[in-house]
């Protein structure tokens, strides 16, 4: 019996086992706590969001340590996942049609595989801005590394921070939003699952090579 074989039964298809879903859920739930541990760092009007980490002298300390714990946790993730994301001509094409997504009329694109344009994108895109948090963020660790940069490399390394933090945030409510659109997506990341049907209409590619039909 295959991989495909035991990932696949009468009514459902594993699309995520239980690692993968743990890891995940790590990503997600520190990232929450650095968004909002940040937004207090980036303006004294959100400083009262330091709570979620005990206050503002344990939000400096531990925001960056975090930091790291997101970052390695992701990384596992983007090896494991990079495959899948890698951008083909249908994806463009998909991408190209994204008002037909819109109006689901999935139908009428190119067959998607296990993740489409758009995830592909984001994909990358959290890739680019998770290096730029990490390089940024180093320079501006104080007092562990910032001392070792000059104030004009700190100060651009705190625009980048920032700059990184945005995008990422702004990339996760769009994840949020678009799984929560689709229904059964959440399903796959909690449970594992998810149907036939909602394989064969949401990736067809997929589905087809899970399935063989």
């Amino acid at each position: 019996m295959n991989n495909a074989e035991r990932d696949v039964e009468k009514d459902s298809i594993v699309r995520y086992n239980a690692k993968e879903r743990i890891n995940h859920w790590l990503v997600a739930i520190t990232f929450v706590v650095l968004a909002l541990s940040g937004l207090a760092l980036f303006h004294p009007a959100m400083f009262w969001l330091t709570f979620v980490l005990g206050g503002g002298t344990w939000t400096r300390i531990l925001h960056p340590f975090i930091g790291l714990v997101m970052f390695v946790c992701f990384a596992i993730l983007a090896l494991g996942f990079w495959r899948y994301n890698l951008i083909e001509k249908n994806d463009i094409a998909w991408l190209k049609g994204i008002r037909e997504v819109v109006g689901n009329r999935e139908q009428n694109l190119p067959p998607v595989g296990r993740y489409n344009g758009g995830q592909k994108l984001l994909f990358w895109i959290m890739i680019a801005c998770m290096i730029g948090l990490l390089l940024s963020g180093i320079v501006i660790w104080r007092a562990w590394f910032s001392w070792l940069f000059p104030l004009f490399v700190i100060r651009v390394a705190v625009v980048l921070h920032a700059l990184c933090g945005f995008l990422l945030i702004v990339g996760i409510v769009v994840h949020i939003y678009a799984a929560i659109w689709i229904k059964g997506t959440v399903g796959a990341m909690t449970r594992g699952t998810v149907s036939r049907a909602w394989a064969r209409k949401h990736h067809p590619a997929w589905y087809r090579n899970m399935t063989d039909e």
